[in-house]
């Protein structure tokens, strides 16, 4: 399965929590909305910190979501890979597995912007 794929599989998956649990999906998307507002650090410098998390959390669904911001975002590969190096450096060999997993999904993703 594509990294596309799986962001579309993840949403259909989070609509059924949501509506199961429309509370618990309210409060998330409002501490998320805090938690995203522009303040000291940008929207892109935001997402890197939580593309960090990601890996370093080893989830790949957070992982993608993250990526498809920063792309959207107009995040090069060069800043990627930075981010990602530190998140080898802090995390080691289990960083790296899943920082090559984040890596693949901005190729991915990328792909038709570069196109």
């Amino acid at each position: 399965m594509n990294w596309t794929d799986k962001i579309k599989d993840m949403r259909g998956a989070l609509r059924a929590f949501n509506t199961l649990q429309p509370a618990t999906a309210k409060g998330f998307g409002a501490l998320g909305k805090a938690a995203k507002e522009p303040k000291a650090l940008d929207a892109k410098t935001v997402e890197f910190v939580a593309l960090g998390i990601a890996v370093a959390d080893r989830c790949e669904p957070c992982i993608a979501f993250h990526i498809d911001a920063l792309v959207r975002l107009g995040a090069s590969r060069d800043e990627i890979g930075e981010v990602l190096s530190m998140c080898v450096q802090m995390g080691g060999g289990p960083s790296l597995m899943y920082a090559a997993k984040a890596l693949e999904c901005f190729d991915e993703l990328a792909e038709p912007a570069r196109n």
